[in-house]
């Protein structure tokens, strides 16, 4: 049985980058370490520990491997320990620039180098021994500040971003990180950047750019001089204080964001719970009450649905749905069954979701109106015939099924970044093609119509399929895209073939896979 968790702070995993570009690298063959990778993968992952005594000193963990980074005193260097030991402590240094320098703290040395040529020995700072940190995690999720338990949110009436909100509720609360030159930008949803000053402009300007620090497990986020941004005022506006070391009042937490959704139903009228605890399709616009969280069990693939109210969709007597739980049980979980521009839930009982005729919805129907048999037989879903030729339609033994079908619509993404399993996905540099291997990744623009999604990338262009499965970003038309929400953060995208859109080998983003799993699912 999935568990209760609305607020899954992210397990920070970062790449470490050399002075020549290349990241640091955890080999399995001889636990060898070295710098010679130019892209962010798996074995380029770390996690950073602490210490468990008193000492300041912290623990490179691979994540690949799950084993430390460790220096010995003539200054080989290996990842090798199962268990941390003495060796395993380093001391992390940050610069003026925001680089690191990692110093072992029983020996004193140095650790840098390129390529196969690493070592602890150095015993002064040189460009060889500087690390940049790149955050491995995907970048759109939500800031906690740790001082106020307060989240970060889009405040569009003062035109900036405030720390003042008990639940990060809405699109408002989507932060994305952007990572250029070394550093780190902070993206709000209309894709403004967060000046210093507390300013949203639209260019990632030198006083909008920032170095990440790591204390206890928390962010902070130091700006060109020196100084740390932290929530001020009653209103926690973010903005750079005086402190040029980072306190309490300087760290955060980054969360997961999961997908926040509304739904259209047959009447063209927005799911609520505007009116009550009674789940209905009564309202015309888009609220807070109109709005869910949806969050999907790795396990069965079912979905809850959490509201704004504080509680989660539950099956009760006689069929009906309210948001009245508290916990997730067998009651509050919903297969999805994608159809198409809709989508159909089926509750615990196994009947499938419908809207009655006073727009509450139930659990209470047995029949959905298969999509294929109007394919087949040439039957419209009334039962007329759309050629002389065509078998009677089949009699279902409930009306057909617009009552059971939703528009389901992810309304936190008006930006967004894909990452697959080989890495994010990136327009080819002079190309019109996109790559689906990088560690930098593309910020895409999402518009939504009737069910479906159309993507703008860089420049403009829009996201079409060409000739045998490409996936091209130069169109000047838009082309309808289905998201389909398979797992926990990852959903399908299939296209207008009927394809699924995937990586692979070849590095390239192609629209041929015939099922939504593996390469062909995407981390959002």
């Amino acid at each position: 049985m999935p568990t209760n968790s609305l607020h899954q702070v992210l397990k920070i995993q970062f790449g470490l980058i050399n002075d020549t570009d290349r990241y640091l690298t955890a080999e399995s063959f001889g636990f060898k370490v070295n710098a010679s990778a130019p892209s962010l993968k798996r074995k380029q992952m770390w996690v950073l520990e602490p210490d468990q005594g008193q000492s300041p000193a912290v623990l490179f963990r691979s994540s690949h491997l799950g084993r430390y980074l460790s220096a010995e005193e003539d200054g080989r260097v290996a990842c090798e320990a199962e268990q941390p030991g003495r060796d395993c402590r380093f001391l992390v240094l940050p610069q003026s620039d925001g680089r690191w320098v990692l110093q072992s703290e029983p020996h004193g040395r140095f650790f840098g180098g390129t390529e196969d040529q690493l070592s602890c020995f150095a015993t002064a700072i040189s460009p060889a021994e500087l690390w940049t940190v790149h955050l491995a995690i995907h970048p759109q999720a939500h800031l906690l500040s740790v001082s106020r338990r307060r989240y970060a949110h889009l405040c569009p009436e003062e035109d900036e971003i405030t720390a003042d909100s008990n639940t990060p509720w809405g699109v408002d609360a989507l932060i994305t990180l952007i990572f250029q030159n070394r550093q780190y930008c902070l993206k709000s949803c209309d894709s403004r950047y967060l000046r210093s000053d507390g300013h949203l402009v639209w260019e990632p300007e030198a006083r909008a750019c920032y170095t990440l620090e790591f204390k206890a497990g928390k962010l902070a986020f130091k700006d060109c001089d020196g100084r740390y941004l932290a929530p001020m005022g009653p209103t926690g506006t973010l903005r750079a204080g005086r402190n040029t070391r980072p306190g309490k009042d300087e760290l955060f937490d980054l969360e997961e964001s999961p997908p926040q959704v509304v739904l259209v139903a047959a009447n063209h009228r927005y799911v609520s719970v505007r009116q009550g605890v009674n789940i209905s399709a009564n309202q015309d616009e888009e609220l807070d009450h109109e709005t869910f969280l949806m969050q999907i069990d790795q396990e069965t693939k079912k979905c809850t649905f959490y509201s704004s109210t504080g509680g989660y969709w539950t099956l009760v007597t006689h069929g009906g749905i309210q948001a009245t739980a508290t916990q997730v049980s067998a009651n509050t979980m919903f297969e999805m069954e994608w159809r198409g521009r809709r989508v159909a839930l089926k509750a615990s009982n196994g009947r499938y979701v419908c809207m009655k005729k006073n727009g509450q919805l139930a659990a209470v129907s047995d029949f959905i109106w298969p999509t294929s048999w109007a394919s087949e037989s040439g039957a419209s879903p009334g039962g007329a015939s759309l050629h002389s030729h065509a078998l009677p339609a089949p009699q279902p033994p409930l009306p057909p099924g617009e009552d059971e079908e939703f528009i389901l619509k992810l309304i936190n993404r008006p930006i967004l970044v894909l990452r697959g399993l080989d890495g994010f996905v990136c327009q080819r540099r002079g190309s019109n093609q996109l790559d689906t291997n990088r560690s930098v990744y593309d910020v895409f623009h999402l518009s939504f119509s009737d069910g479906a999604y159309q993507i703008r990338g860089r420049g403009g262009g829009f996201w079409h399929t060409g000739s045998h499965g490409s996936v091209c970003s130069d169109g000047q038309r838009a082309e309808d895209f289905l998201f389909e929400f398979r797992e926990r953060g990852r959903l399908a995208i299939r296209a207008r073939s009927g394809k699924y859109l995937r990586g692979g080998a070849s590095g390239l983003l192609r629209a041929d896979a015939d099922a939504p799993a593996g390469v062909a699912l995407w981390e959002y």
